[in-house]
């Protein structure tokens, strides 16, 4: 999460004093429609690119919007980005594109990760939403090299050099994303439905449809009229989302991960992890550990 001169999020700690010394007011939360702007760079200066890290940070943020390009990395923990409809979920070694304008907020609860910010016309093709991007190696050692150049750092013909080539490097990156969008709406009795889904995962369609007091055809068509989804989509998402988090921070054998996310056979865990994620569960633990 990043500084303004005249507006802090709230709970950025130590990253906010050291960049903002003597800033003191915390914005409220707020909503998309009424998202701020927060500023990347000192007020009357030209920005430029530069990096950000962040360290064991507790935030949830305000709803906000900048004029410059992030490209967010997590290298310990996971985030949600949170946009109008629904939340972007960033488990760790993914990161999180954030177009320049697109209002959003952020929760981080101990992660460990790494900004860097573009200026709007060094990427030649953003998009306009924001992506849970797949970090190739690449992206990972560049992210961590750029810490040497913090965005308020002066400038130098290598940092110059640097970031020109990371920018054009994020044109071809940000196409290969995981789709782990979950929707959301002020529905009360599809979140509590949905909220169900997630908690007991080896549920079947007519014992979440009883616990929400829907029929299975209301809820159906419901749920595809407010999140443009099926039910068995979402389930599908949570059930990804779990086994993501299993193969980062356990042992357990690529087999009872499928079985505890209630997948029915290995196989077809395998099939809907690289659906997601471009890789198998096995070379993605892999990723995890060693990268």
């Amino acid at each position: 999460m990043i500084q303004t001169g005249e507006d802090i999020p709230r709970g950025s700690g130590a990253m906010v004093a050291e960049l903002w010394p003597g800033e003191t007011h915390h914005p409220p939360i707020g909503t998309s429609r009424t998202a701020m702007f927060l500023r990347t760079y000192r007020q009357g200066t030209v920005p430029s690119a530069g990096s950000m890290s962040c360290g064991d940070v507790d935030l949830d943020g305000p709803w906000h919007f900048h004029d410059m390009h992030q490209l967010m990395c997590t290298f310990e923990g996971g985030l949600e980005v949170e946009v109008e409809g629904g939340r972007h979920l960033i488990p760790r070694q993914l990161a999180a594109w954030i177009p320049a304008g697109i209002p959003h907020r952020m929760n981080l609860h101990q992660v460990r990760s790494g900004s860097i910010y573009f200026p709007k016309d060094m990427v030649a093709n953003p998009g306009d939403r924001i992506r849970a991007v797949i970090v190739p190696p690449l992206m990972r050692e560049m992210t961590k090299e750029a810490m040497r150049w913090p965005l308020h750092a002066p400038d130098s013909p290598q940092r110059t050099a640097f970031f020109t080539a990371m920018a054009y490097m994020c044109d071809e990156w940000i196409q290969n994303e995981a789709d782990l969008f979950l929707p959301t709406s002020d529905n009360v009795r599809l979140e509590n439905a949905l909220q169900y889904t997630a908690d007991h995962m080896d549920k079947k369609l007519p014992e979440v449809c009883r616990h929400a007091g829907m029929s299975e055809r209301s809820f159906r068509r419901h749920l595809k009229s407010v999140y443009g989804m099926s039910w068995e989509g979402y389930r599908g998402q949570i059930r990804l989302l779990r086994a993501i988090s299993l193969l980062s921070e356990t042992d357990l054998p690529i087999d009872e991960v499928a079985s505890r996310c209630g997948f029915e056979s290995p196989s077809g865990f395998s099939r809907a992890f690289r659906a997601t994620m471009n890789q198998a569960p096995r070379a993605y633990r892999n990723h995890v550990r060693n990268g």
